[in-house]
């Protein structure tokens, strides 16, 4: 008993020691806080304090979980016990301090202003995550007070500051680096630019956002045409979600390392590479992938000389600047390929294996696409067809190939753009009406461009006035943004939005001609000395109403101030603006300085040059450029026209006729020959489309010998259906190959197409 009784006391005495020590621990902490707490190791010891073994704040589960989780949980922190007292002594410290030791609301805000912004936005995202009432349905915009405030309201301050320190000694490195990136690159990609995203007219890509029909297999542009046509089974498509390009399909087993993504102009290949990058971000998909990298060719024409593929990837993000890549899943971008200016010589340029070895930019990009730097890493580049040959076919793991919007898909994306739902069922009625519009509006930026015009246009009663074709539909949209330009700087009606005042015209025409001279040189980002040499202003033309909508200004590769085009496809229209009137206006061939001055010989030296180039820079530059010399383009442009000009005849049309058609016979690439059609369009020559139209209706077609020319306007007449085919079986066709290949770009639109062979 006695023994016992001894025992006991000995415990005590122990326990009374193991308080005092513990109480004199906490005592001298308080103390570093109080001498510490305006200096930033005053957060070490604040997370020493909720973090010691002695405070046991997490659990043995978050013990247990991996450092490089993707996702760190906080919810664990909601319950975790607080700090035991040991001791009334340390109570009594406790109180001695708390005048000069601040609160845990206080040290909360502390903790999140001291925060990296990258962390602070990583930190939101997670704490939506696990507690999506705390911050509410749009995290993203809360201040550093706005977080402290809601977040101590839902746990109070004790657990809220826990939380907060938690969560800043947790975080892994390689989940800083990815959150870094994610946060980077969702700011750039949040937005669409519909219009000039420096005007605040930004719309964010989810809220307007329409899936787009994709397909794996393309139309035969990347590989050899003749071996496409020897295949007994030419066109086997599945559909994808850009989210999936990266998966096997059922039946594959080969991993796919590159995805070669191919869309005509304005198809949304941009948009798609963005709405990828939204949902990896947002933590939707894709994630496997560590980083992403995301490089756009127009962007990398900048880059002069030579210099590691590190350098590089440290330029474009910097965030990644410690991230060791070689232990990373990386997936490059490379976006827009028929815009680079490098030669890409997969050939002859040097092997290079080594990220930190300095060579020219075309020896990085090849290197890179072939394997040899990083061959773990995925990529994804996204052309136009007319230059997907330049990636060599045994590069490429996967080809896949952007339809645009079917008819389904065109209507979601006009009920979403325009908020009035009896207007936007109108709009829908009126394109469906013409048919050729109609299947224009397959691609999104037609889609937009069409609800601008239209919109306007109906609300103004002037639906029998609806565009036609392409070049009117983009003149009508000058014209709108020329007249609200006018009623909201000088307060004038918009009744007669073709009225050009003196300004207008000399903005258009010198911006037209910087176009023209930046298209011939293939480039889409111009310096403050090019706008300069065609007489403008950058400051002034960006705050120009006219040119809100067409043009911006941003900060370049260096941080310069550089200037472009919202779309190619608007740098492409002015240009043909420039070139017609340089010709019409000046007698001025802008495309053959010792060619002839008259309009058909302007168009000639267009369809040559256009003809020669290998990238197809000019192919829609082409279409406008006969557009514009037509009407009702020239009605609508007549103010550009000076007084001597405007008595002079009109272009002879049937004589570009003829040389559209004598190229028609000639060309080989069955791309180019579809555009040459949609030239004929924009003359409203359809000369040989109503030929084959009329002997498919006839059910004369198949027995019929036709010429070149007729079997690729049979080819774009398959194509302007707009509808799906089953099966396209050559064997029907009794032709030459060449003959054959004439009819390639038809294999967008079917599931399956059989050879003679």
């Amino acid at each position: 008993m006695t023994f016992g009784i001894y025992r006991k006391t000995i415990l005590l005495n122990k326990l009374n020691e193991l308080i005092q020590f513990c109480s004199e621990i906490e005592n001298t902490i308080y103390q570093f806080c109080k001498y510490f707490q305006s200096l930033n190791i005053f957060y070490i010891f604040l997370i020493f304090v909720y973090t010691f073994p002695i405070f046991p704040l997490r659990t043995k589960q978050e013990r247990s979980d991996s450092p490089t989780s993707s996702h760190l949980s906080l919810k664990s922190e909601r319950s975790i016990p607080l700090p035991m007292n040991f001791s009334d002594e340390a109570q009594r410290n406790k109180e001695r301090l708390k005048p000069n030791v601040p609160d845990s609301q206080t040290l909360l805000h502390q903790v999140l202003r001291n925060m990296r912004s990258e962390d602070f936005k990583t930190f939101k995202i997670e704490l939506s995550k696990d507690y999506p009432e705390c911050l509410g349905s749009e995290p993203e915009e809360l201040s550093v007070s706005d977080v402290a405030v809601n977040i101590v309201e839902c746990f109070g301050g004790e657990t809220a500051l826990r939380i907060t320190l938690h969560f800043q000694a947790n975080v892994n490195p390689l989940q800083k680096i990815t959150q870094a990136n994610k946060a980077k690159l969702q700011d750039k990609c949040q937005h669409i630019n519909e219009g000039n995203s420096s005007q605040g007219k930004q719309s964010l890509l989810t809220e307007i956002y329409t899936d787009l029909y994709m397909t794996e297999g393309g139309s035969g542009e990347i590989n050899n045409e003749h071996e496409v046509l020897r295949n007994e089974l030419i066109s086997q498509k599945s559909p994808l979600t850009c989210n999936d390009i990266f998966k096997t399909l059922t039946g594959q087993s080969k991993q796919i390392r590159t995805v070669l993504t191919m869309g005509i102009f304005g198809i949304g290949k941009h948009v798609s590479v963005q709405r990828f990058i939204l949902d990896w971000a947002d933590g939707k998909a894709n994630q496997d992938i560590n980083v992403i990298i995301y490089l756009k060719f127009r962007e990398l024409n900048q880059k002069k000389g030579s210099c590691s593929l590190l350098q590089l990837i440290q330029q474009y993000a910097p965030e990644l600047k410690e991230a060791d890549l070689q232990e990373m899943k990386v997936l490059f971008i490379l976006d827009g390929l028929e815009v680079c200016q490098y030669p890409l010589d997969f050939h002859n340029n040097d092997f290079c294996s080594d990220i930190n070895q300095n060579v020219p930019v075309d020896v990085l990009l090849t290197n890179l696409i072939k394997g040899n730097l990083l061959p773990s890493a995925l990529l994804w580049i996204t052309t136009r067809p007319s230059t997907a040959s330049r990636i060599p076919p045994e590069c490429v793991h996967r080809v896949t190939e952007i339809q645009g919007f079917n008819d389904h898909q065109k209507e979601t994306y006009f009920r979403k753009k325009i908020s009035d739902q009896n207007l936007a069922n109108e709009i829908i009625t009126h394109i469906k009406s013409c048919r050729s519009l109609y299947i224009m509006c397959h691609m999104p930026i037609f889609c937009w461009i069409s609800a601008t015009v239209l919109e306007n246009m109906m609300s103004n009663g002037n639906s029998d006035q609806i565009p036609r074709t392409l070049t009117e539909m983009f003149t009508r949209f000058l014209l709108i943004q020329i007249s609200i330009k006018h009623k909201k700087f000088n307060g004038a009606d918009v009744d007669n939005p073709e009225k050009l005042s003196e300004f207008d015209k000399t903005l258009i025409l010198k911006l037209g001609e910087l176009a023209f001279q930046q298209l011939e040189k293939g480039n889409l980002i111009f310096q403050e000395e090019d706008l300069i040499k065609s007489g403008l202003d950058g400051g002034k033309v960006t705050e120009y109403s006219v040119c809100t909508e067409m043009f911006r200004e941003e900060l370049g590769l260096y941080r310069e101030k550089v200037y472009s085009f919202v779309h190619v496809s608007y740098q492409e229209y002015l240009a043909a603006i420039y070139a017609h009137f340089a010709c019409v206006n000046h007698g001025k061939n802008v495309l053959d300085i010792n060619g002839s001055t008259d309009l058909s010989d302007v168009h000639q030296s267009a369809l040559n040059k256009a003809l020669k180039s290998e990238n197809g820079h000019l192919d829609l530059f082409l279409r406008f450029l006969f557009g514009l010399s037509v009407d009702p383009n020239r009605t609508l442009l007549k103010d550009l026209l000076t007084k001597d000009s405007s008595s002079k005849p009109c272009v002879d049309k049937n004589m570009t006729v003829h040389f559209i058609r004598d190229k028609i016979k000639q060309e080989q690439s069955p791309e180019r020959i579809i555009n040459l059609f949609h030239c004929l369009n924009e003359l409203n020559d359809n000369t040989l489309v109503k030929e084959i139209q009329t002997a498919m209706k006839s059910g004369t077609l198949l027995g019929s010998e036709l010429e070149p020319e007729q079997w690729s306007a049979l080819a774009y007449v398959l194509l302007k259906s707009g509808e799906q085919l089953d099966e396209f079986d050559m064997k029907k066709f009794h032709t030459s190959t060449a003959n054959q290949l004439r009819l390639l770009p038809v294999l967008r639109i079917c599931k399956r197409a059989r050879s003679v062979h």
